[in-house]
């Protein structure tokens, strides 16, 4: 249950990049990649995130977040140079959010995201936000990371199967959540 509530918790902090239609979203350059976070001016509270990917789990992470429980009826993108300008209207539960931002960079080496949300109704008593987020490739993926690894700095509880420490597994994540999915089915 704490690797499906993690899962919860890293979708939505994803929600601002639903807006890219997937045919427009840049691929990422396969190897490690490092995310940083930040929101409304503070760095995340789980620190940098250690992405392993290749071609598969980067295509695994569009259709993951597309699957995630925030549904959105509106997606725009368009790309401007080496911007892309994203709009979107999503729900999450009651709240409807509504994102505007630019990402702007090569996806080989490095990008960053700008985005503004608001939040109709508010979540937890925030009517809108801001979020930064910055990532750079690091190079290839560590001796015994596997494609669709992530590191997670202070979630060392939470942890999908064949993950230790403070790893997820994108793809193990993806597998739980079908198995909830059937169980609650039943």
């Amino acid at each position: 249950m704490r690797a499906t509530n993690a899962t919860l918790c890293f979708f939505v902090a994803l929600a601002p990049t639903l807006a890219f239609a997937a045919d427009e979203t840049p691929k990422r350059k396969p190897g490690l990649w490092e995310l940083r976070s930040e929101m409304n001016g503070r760095a995340a509270a789980i620190g940098p995130i250690e992405q392993c990917i290749d071609e598969k789990t980067d295509d695994l992470m569009r259709q993951s977040v597309a699957d995630a429980p925030i549904k959105c009826d509106k997606r725009e993108t368009r790309r401007d140079g080496d911007k892309f300008i994203i709009h979107s209207i999503c729900k999450f539960q009651d709240t409807t959010i509504t994102t505007d931002g630019v990402f702007t960079g090569d996806f080989n080496a490095n990008y960053r995201g700008e985005m503004h949300m608001t939040y109709t109704p508010p979540i937890h008593g925030m009517s809108n936000g801001a979020m930064v987020i910055s990532a750079k490739w690091l190079g290839p993926c560590k001796p015994g990371q596997k494609a669709g690894d992530i590191s997670v700095p202070g979630m060392t509880g939470m942890r999908a199967p064949g993950a230790g420490g403070n790893k997820l597994n994108l793809e193990e994540l993806m597998k739980m959540r079908e198995q909830m999915k059937g169980m609650q089915q039943r």
